[in-house]
């Protein structure tokens, strides 16, 4: 594998993902990734959250090396590794699933019916020109993929809920397209009919955040990370009168 071209990055990139960090020690680097950041493979002018990570490079070492991925509209905490031991530990441990990771949602037009529960709805992509989405589907469908994802309601009103949700799994989209699939999708999720507009106020965006992450640590034990939600979601938490 050839090494990746450093990036340059301007005075102002460097502080803004400096600015983003939640946690580090020698193995690992952890951020706080803001809703509008691409994590990797974006087709605009704005650099991504992986071509920022050279912020971090030192002379002679690898930068860190993203462990997962967030949609570009989803904040919270996002994982990288700064070795490549750390990098391939961290890997194997993601893809045995002995990550859990927590986020929290606003949806509409309320409380999904239970209240708590587990989505069970297999997934399968469907490319549409140069945008992807994910599909419910049938488990005997050709190109399902097991999805999983468990749910809390924290708050309701009448016209919406605070969301705790715990996917199993991690397709692509999978919390979205799951609570649509329930009638409650996330507000501000145009993609999957989320609602623009929620007791009165104007949701911008996707209203999706990766609140927590729970990971083994590659010199041992289990490390638990934590973002508090962004002004605007917790401002719209408020207003709604979901805390």
């Amino acid at each position: 594998m050839k090494p990746l071209k450093p990036v340059q990055l301007s005075r102002d990139e460097i502080a803004f993902v400096k600015s983003l960090v939640l946690y580090e020690d020698a193995e690992i680097l952890a951020l706080n990734k803001p809703s509008g950041l691409s994590s990797q493979g974006g087709r605009g002018q704005v650099h991504t959250l992986d071509e920022l990570l050279w912020a971090f490079a030192r002379p002679g070492k690898a930068r860190p090396r993203l462990i997962h991925r967030l949609d570009r509209d989803t904040s919270g905490v996002i994982l990288t590794a700064k070795t490549k031991p750390a990098a391939g530990f961290l890997g194997k441990a993601l893809m045995s699933r002995k990550f859990a990771k927590t986020y929290l949602a606003i949806v509409t037009p309320g409380p999904p019916e239970p209240v708590t529960g587990v989505i069970d709805l297999p997934l399968r992509r469907d490319e549409q020109g140069r945008e992807a989405y994910m599909r419910v589907c049938t488990a005997d469908h050709p190109d399902a993929e097991t999805a999983r994802s468990g749910y809390r309601t924290l708050a309701s009103t009448n016209g919406a809920a605070l969301m705790e949700l715990d996917p199993e799994t991690g397709r692509m989209h999978q919390l979205r397209v799951h609570l649509a699939a329930l009638g409650r999708p996330i507000a501000g999720d145009v993609r999957y009919g989320g609602a623009l507009v929620v007791g009165g106020e104007a949701v911008s965006r996707l209203m999706l955040h990766a609140r927590a992450l729970s990971f083994p640590h590659p010199v041992g034990g289990t490390r638990r990370l934590e973002a508090m939600p962004p002004s605007d979601m917790a401002g719209l938490i408020a207003k709604l009168g979901l805390e």
